[in-house]
């Protein structure tokens, strides 16, 4: 395993994705449910199950997939993707039919390491391409979802059904067109939701125990299960000393959006 330590000077947070910047180190063999994508300003090298090697300045790892990080960089970014986004389906794709070091280069090298939403935003925009001319306006309802949720979770835990109530829709309905027009299914965005008020409250120095309640999990160990379950991390790893950018929209495929009538 690589002897280069993970040190992080940014990160990015928002429903679907977490990206981390910094210098990438070895992880012991592990997996988790976010699709993972590796970019590096040199090659690095992932091992799978098997113990195949898969080397390139570019990684992508299909969810669920038990992986390690043999050699890593100075220089990288990785990001994990929900793997139910439009986004994280078009990375697991690519992962399994092109090869986790394969394809065309999703963004260009990395030098120096630079965060930023336009970087993230690229991405998302590479991966979600065959399928950007799909996206439509919200319906108005899915937009006053959108809006109300992280108040609403931030109260305290939250169902679908009391979504649909408060923008006055069935539960059934919103769900269907959150999920079309969002490109997460509800349930999953309220899981983001909590998680980055989660990162929030270590952010302002909280103990895990207080986060956790507050994020409207059950205890710091639920916290810490979901974390490891959906990233390999535990909550530790993501409240190091770096900047952390909070952002809740993709800019570039909102304004690829089509005007199109929706229907009420």
């Amino acid at each position: 395993m690589s002897e280069v330590a993970w040190r992080g000077v940014g990160a990015l947070i928002r429903p679907g994705v977490l990206a981390f910047a910094g210098t990438i180190g070895g992880t012991e063999r592990h997996a988790h449910h976010a699709v993972q994508i590796v970019i590096a300003d040199a090659p690095v090298t992932v091992l799978d199950r098997a113990g195949a090697a898969h080397t390139g300045a570019e990684v992508v790892v299909p969810a669920d997939t038990e992986h390690r990080i043999e050699s890593g960089g100075a220089t990288g970014i990785v990001v994990f993707l929900d793997p139910d986004s439009v986004a994280g389906r078009a990375a697991g794709r690519r992962a399994i039919t092109a090869g986790w070091s394969a394809g065309p280069p999703l963004r260009e090298p990395i030098r120096p390491v630079t965060l930023t939403a336009d970087f993230v935003d690229g991405l998302l925009a590479t991966l979600t391409s065959a399928t950007a001319g799909e996206i439509v306006d919200r319906h108005p309802c899915v937009a006053a979802a959108v809006a109300a949720l992280p108040a609403m979770v931030a109260r305290g835990p939250v169902r679908p059904g009391e979504v649909a109530a408060a923008v006055g829709l069935s539960p059934s309905r919103l769900t269907h067109l959150f999920t079309a027009q969002v490109g997460l299914p509800l349930r999953r965005y309220i899981l983001w939701l909590r998680l980055m008020n989660a990162v929030h409250g270590a952010q302002a120095g909280q103990d895990l125990t207080t986060i956790a309640h507050a994020a409207g999990f059950a205890d710091s160990a639920h916290l810490t299960r979901t974390c490891r379950e959906i990233f390999g991390l535990p909550p530790s790893a993501l409240t190091s000393a770096v900047t952390w950018d909070f952002g809740t929209e993709d800019s570039r495929i909102v304004q690829a959006r089509k005007r199109v009538r929706q229907p009420r």
